[in-house]
């Protein structure tokens, strides 16, 4: 057996995220299925799988960050015994130790991935209780790990704020459960094993108890869904620190059988003890018609004018973040005034309505007749807002991929759902995102669509692609004619570097300008316009017939004319077209085809 951490450490809380997301993973359906409070949408697990997929992408990315950092300090140190380097890459001549992330690092980005990625009510409340926890190990863990206490400290935090969180608390519902496990982990002494599991149990008790507390989960035969996810990751951070999962011990009443290796708790029992059984418990005609949730770039002081608004819409009503960034959700019959609210409270985005007699997860106003499947659409990620509208003009299903916040496979899976379609071409446009679009494909297959992956890496790529899309040809023409366009497309982005770094053209400070082509730096300036000059004459030495410039926001239009202009004076029979990408990441991106 895997030797299992004694603290609670940064590869602590990479473990439990894997651990809970696997067990979510097993314990989706059964949680679906009970799921009737507030509404009984049945997509409870699946929204908790989702915030915690989005959880684990963001730690693993932080992992991986820091893996890069320490290659680029093996080969600064290697070059500096070399006699090539003056300085090395971050004082690796010392020959220090390379380490992983703090503690801190990586319950920030817990918390962060959590926040954008959280879906619905359950996935909302998670995400603050995530963060809850993050607040006091990140206080508590500058340094290498936390114990006990913190582990004790961090649980209670974790559910007052996500108490606080929501406007109007209801008892029997996951917030009871979270501060059960918090009560009994106050009282629990020794390691963060004897702690997490102390949280379990008092968890699993607490979970018992919801019908109890909630007539609609009565009425049903159910416990609380979102309790029951909670259950499942708290199984999770007990396996963390024992290497097992915990033992179901006594069933309480009415519990069902454990679920293969996870804990018994109660399982859905369906009582009709009313004429109409659970389907009393569907929400009335008269509750909100709409979900909506969206995140929000905007001040505490902006927020909280938001809560008073939104609470006067709508119920559910949960604000859950901070530092400048939040994922707002409530139940409204007006969809666009809250959406409308958001804009006045700040920068809302990643907006998503749900019309709960729909069956449409993205309705944008009264409910739609129901409609015939196209028989081909494409899904493409795009990386900025700009590129968004241009896809979308050209008919795609567009995901939008902020800098530092890649879709997670759900996401993925609701856009080629969204997209209503026989066959579907996925353009993940790029190559972090190849097995997150694997993934996502596979599971469209299996609900009956067919999907085929063209695996661009840059939304370049992507537009070469699209040209030569055509519905109208038999699938397997169309896929092949739009990869070999995206295959004869050279790629390359200008960005400025955040810290300095070993790279392929050498070693950079913070504050450069890298030409990357292809996916490998190959220019290192001082100068956006003359870097991007470099990295496209090194292009347009193979050739070209079309060049494609995206430039981001912060990127001066005059860079776009310069390197037309080049163009034109220096390669006859090459077109230039130019695009704004809005906030991209990237200053520019460029194409050669």
């Amino acid at each position: 057996m895997a030797q299992v951490p004694q603290t609670f450490d940064a590869l602590a809380v990479r473990t439990w995220c894997g651990l809970a997301l696997r067990a979510l993973g097993r314990a989706r359906e059964e949680i679906d299925a009970i799921n009737v409070y507030p509404v009984a949408d049945g997509d409870t697990g699946t929204n908790l799988y989702l915030t915690v997929e989005s959880a684990v992408a963001a730690v693993e990315a932080v992992f991986a960050a820091h893996e890069a950092g320490g290659a680029a300090q093996e080969a600064g140190g290697a070059a500096h015994e070399a006699g090539g380097v003056a300085h090395g890459a971050g004082g690796a001549e010392d020959g220090g130790a390379l380490t992983g992330p703090s503690l801190a690092d990586a319950a920030r980005a817990m918390a962060h991935g959590a926040l954008i990625g959280a879906r619905g009510n359950s996935g909302t409340i998670l995400a603050q209780l995530l963060r809850g926890m993050a607040q006091v190990l990140a206080a508590d863990g500058e340094g290498a790990h936390t114990d006990g206490r913190g582990l004790r400290l961090a649980l209670r935090h974790a559910a007052d704020s996500a108490r606080q969180a929501v406007a109007h608390p209801v008892e029997g519902t996951v917030l009871s459960v979270a501060s059960a496990a918090a009560d009994a982990a106050t009282g629990a002494e020794g390691d963060c094993g004897a702690v997490a599991r102390a949280a379990y149990e008092g968890a699993r008790t607490a979970l018992a108890a919801t019908p109890g507390q909630l007539a609609v989960l009565a009425r049903a035969g159910v416990v609380d869904a979102g309790g029951r996810g909670l259950v499942t990751l708290l199984a999770a951070l007990v396996e963390t620190f024992t290497g097992r999962t915990p033992a179901a011990g006594t069933p309480s009443p009415g519990a069902g059988p454990a679920q293969g290796d996870g804990p018994a708790v109660p399982q859905a029992r369906v009582r009709p003890t009313e004429p109409d059984g659970p389907g009393a418990c569907a929400p009335s005609a008269s509750g909100p018609a709409f979900e909506v949730i969206y995140l929000l770039e905007a001040g505490d002081t902006a927020v909280a004018r938001l809560r008073e608004r939104l609470d006067t819409l709508g119920d559910s009503l949960v604000v859950v973040g901070g530092d400048g960034l939040w994922n707002v959700h409530v139940h409204v019959d007006d969809a666009g005034a809250a959406v409308e609210a958001g804009v006045e409270a700040g920068r809302p985005y990643r907006i998503r309505i749900t019309h709960f007699g729909a069956g449409d997860v993205h309705t944008t106003g009264a409910e739609r007749p129901p409609r015939e499947r196209a028989q081909r659409a494409v899904v493409a990620v795009v990386p900025g807002e700009g590129l968004a509208a241009l896809y979308s003009e050209a008919g795609a299903t567009t995901v939008l991929a902020r800098p530092g916040e890649p879709p997670a496979s759900g996401e993925l899976v609701e856009a080629l759902r969204r997209a209503h379609a026989r066959e579907v071409v996925l353009l993940p446009n790029d190559a972090e995102l190849r097995h997150t679009a694997a993934a996502a494909a596979e599971q469209a297959r299996g609900e009956g669509i067919r999907v085929a992956l063209i695996p661009t890496r840059s939304a370049v790529q992507g537009i070469a692609a699209l040209a030569v899309h055509e519905p109208g040809r038999r699938f397997d023409e169309d896929v092949v004619s739009m990869t070999s366009a995206a295959g004869a497309t050279r790629h390359a982005e200008v960005i400025v570097a955040e810290h300095q770094s070993w790279t392929t053209a050498g070693i950079c400070q913070a504050g450069d300008v890298l030409g990357l082509v292809d996916g490998d730096v190959a220019v290192i300036g001082s100068d956006v316009t003359a870097t991007a000059e470099t990295v496209l004459d090194r292009m347009l030495v193979a050739g070209g017939e079309l060049v494609t410039l995206v430039l981001g926001d912060q990127t001066p239009a005059t860079v776009a004319d310069h390197l037309q202009a080049r163009v034109r004076a220096s390669y006859l029979a090459v077109d230039t077209v130019v695009y704004q990408g809005g906030r991209q990441g990237a200053l520019l991106l460029i194409g050669v085809e």
